[in-house]
């Protein structure tokens, strides 16, 4: 054992026989105060939250909490969520008082100025610590719900020696008030995701006012409907909030633990009142919460003796880790290995056989099909050999094709299996597909049609903020699904995906080219992913596999034309037959024609300047054709180019009636390029 390591050692034994004796209310008192200091600071922020909970917090962090500053990305560490971002403060003050690097003073003293760890929000991967990023409220209950499967799913996959640990959140009432609350603690109830714990801030007070002004449920009864146990509390008794958790963490079910708080805790005036919540407290009211709380010292001061308490409790797991690592040491070297791979986010080497492989055999069969039987093809041939997929459907499963044989049926008794049916929870299915993902070990999916990407959208923006590689399986993708009509046809959301930053959204043509787009969401470590994919069959456009995943740089000749070309057709998915068939008629009437797929827009903007425009051409006629509206088709085809696509919502018919009725047709496209060109 090294020197350090005994010291730490040393520290974690004081740490144990320090926990009964030092100041609780000092050590709650400086959360409160460095809250308080920062936000009067920044002149902006929430100091009521992180006051009223401090008491929780310092129960949870000195005394259940499993955690190593040291060790920031221990996998087996205990989670913590603050749903409530907009209490940050709390967060940032727990972090720095605990021993992270990353939050130092001058952190604190920066809250939410430009360029600080302390953004105004929790944002994942600014520091060590913020295990998701909160603010949209609601969010962070439900990535925990995520996070607390994975758990269980990682734990019956490589054993409890090596994955055994709690979710924690804290929530407010606007968690709790958001419909996607309703779907995340549904599920979790439904799964009995034991290791769950939620400690509700209960301060009765909104921004608006006191919460009787828009709510008057029982939360309690709310969350032993859905299955959970629940209870509530003092949230400022010590004791009883120790004994809550110590309930919870051996119950058989998720637990709720409602703490009655006052907001504000500590100042003389706002304390308990909407006040508190949103807003600095003021030069005089943060003196008289200085008074109130017997806290002489300056802004941002933490006493020796105060801040020496909370790094100690900083080190209590440090045996906790050494013990863990040893255990994870004496697996099995394969089981281990898998174990190391998994969590450093790596595909397996023979995902790239299992694709060439599937490409070819579908190249030469060269059969029409929709691509969301395309992508069921696919899933096929990489669930086997990427065990860390996790499917999913939000009560879809038939239509989005999106299990496979292999893949057994998650349930609250089995964990073992990796398809969970999610019901028909979108929203809370995309939070808690980023929080599989934020958790580690996992590469989530989930299913559902293309229109009700509506409902997943906040999920789905935040994945790309936090760059994590969730896969969204969204089918019935156009016009095309026919008969189900216009609420269920989407023609502006591949534009509304498209315009968020770090999202990567496919619309492959075929078979091979839905092969090439998995394989890139799976490789994507750090960008989520939409395949777009169709209803109605599709007519095989890649004959040849080819050694090369053509689909990686966004878009590419698919078909050449005889001779210099006077016209490109320029077209996704399921259009891209259309295109062929557009080209096959202008080539017979004498007019070169080529035909560009564009399998994804964002990987095509990010070629360099001299590949795009080699792709895109000098043909006096540049035509897009996508059943969907024009927004962001003028950066590739030009603003003078002609458009065949939607420009009004859909109706109800057979898809073929549609694509006629609607212009979206090879005659319309030949019409359209012989108008260009004067003919």
């Amino acid at each position: 054992m090294s020197s350090s390591e005994a010291s730490v050692d040393a520290q974690a034994d004081t740490a144990m026989a320090a926990s009964a004796t030092d100041d609780f209310s000092a050590m709650a008192n400086a959360i409160r105060m460095l809250a308080a200091d920062a936000v009067e600071a920044a002149k902006s922020g929430h100091p009521g939250m992180p006051m009223g909970t401090a008491d929780i917090a310092t129960v949870l962090f000195t005394r259940f909490l499993k955690f190593d500053p040291r060790h920031p990305d221990w996998p087996d560490r205990d989670r913590f969520i603050l749903s409530a971002g907009h209490g940050s403060m709390l967060l940032y003050a727990l972090l720095h008082l605990s021993g992270y690097d990353d939050i130092t003073i001058d952190e604190i003293k920066r809250f939410r100025q430009l360029g600080a760890r302390t953004a105004g929000h929790p944002e994942y991967g600014a520091a060590a610590g913020i295990e998701t990023t909160t603010g949209p409220l609601g969010q962070g209950l439900a990535n925990a719900v995520g996070m607390a499967m994975a758990e269980r799913l990682l734990a019956a996959q490589f054993g409890s020696e090596a994955v055994d640990h709690f979710t924690y959140v804290l929530a407010s009432d606007g968690d709790l008030m958001e419909g996607i609350s309703h779907e995340a603690i549904s599920l979790a109830g439904h799964l009995q995701l034991s290791k769950l714990i939620v400690l509700f801030d209960d301060n009765g007070i909104s921004i608006d006012g006191p919460l009787a002004l828009a709510e008057s449920g029982d939360q309690v009864r709310r969350f032993e409907a859905a299955g959970w146990d629940a209870v509530s509390i003092d949230g400022h008794d010590p004791d009883a909030i120790a004994a809550a958790i110590e309930t919870a963490q051996s119950s058989d079910k998720p637990s709720l633990i409602a703490c009655k708080t006052t907001i504000g805790l500590g100042a003389p005036n706002k304390a308990g009142t909407a006040s508190s919540h949103g807003a600095p407290l003021g030069a005089d009211e943060l003196a008289g919460a200085r008074e109130a709380l017997g806290w002489p010292h300056e802004a941002f001061e933490v006493p020796a003796d105060i801040r020496d308490a909370w790094r100690l409790a900083g080190v209590r797991h440090a045996r906790d880790y050494k013990a863990w690592e040893a255990r994870v040491e004496a697996m099995d070297p394969a089981l281990k290995g898998e174990f190391h791979r998994r969590l450093r986010g790596d595909v397996p080497p023979s995902l790239e056989t299992e694709i060439a492989k599937f490409k070819a055999e579908h190249a030469a069969a060269a059969k029409p099909m929709a691509t969301r039987k395309s992508s069921e093809a696919t899933l096929a041939a990489i669930n086997p050999v990427v065990p860390e997929t996790i499917g999913g459907s939000a009560d879809l499963t038939g239509s989005n094709n999106t299990v496979t044989p292999d893949l057994g049926i998650v349930s609250a008794e089995d964990f073992s299996g990796r398809y969970i049916h999610y019901g028909v929870r979108e929203h809370g299915m995309a939070a808690a597909m980023n929080g599989m993902a934020l958790h580690g070990g996992i590469i989530p999916y989930g299913g559902t049609f293309l229109i009700f990407s509506d409902y997943c959208r906040p999920s789905i923006r935040l994945a790309a903020l936090m760059k994590q590689r969730v896969i969204h399986v969204m089918t019935h993708d156009s016009i095309g699904l026919g008969e189900d009509g216009p609420t269920h046809q989407p023609v502006e959301h591949l534009a509304a995906l498209r315009a968020i930053p770090n999202l990567q959204v496919f619309r492959p043509a075929d078979t091979v080219e839905t092969a090439e787009c998995w394989e890139l969401a799976l490789r994507s470590k750090a960008t989520p992913s939409i395949l777009a994919l169709t209803r109605q069959n599709c007519t095989p456009l890649r004959t040849e596999a080819g050694d090369r995943n053509r689909c990686a740089r966004g878009a590419y000749e698919a078909v050449a034309a005889s001779e210099t070309a006077q016209v490109s057709l320029f077209a996704t998915g399921s259009e891209v037959s259309i295109a062929q068939e557009a080209r096959a008629a202008l080539e017979a009437d004498g007019i070169p024609t080529r035909v560009v797929s564009i399998p994804c827009f964002e990987l095509f903007a990010a070629q360099p300047d001299e590949y795009r425009e080699q792709v895109i051409g000098e043909a006096p006629a540049k035509i897009g054709i996508e059943a969907a509206v024009r927004q962001g088709w003028d950066a590739i085809i030009g603003t003078d180019a002609a458009f065949i696509g939607m420009s009004s919502f859909g109706e109800s018919a057979p898809y073929q009636d549609l694509y006629n009725h609607f212009g979206i047709t090879a005659d319309k496209v030949v019409a359209a390029a012989k108008a260009a060109l004067g003919r």
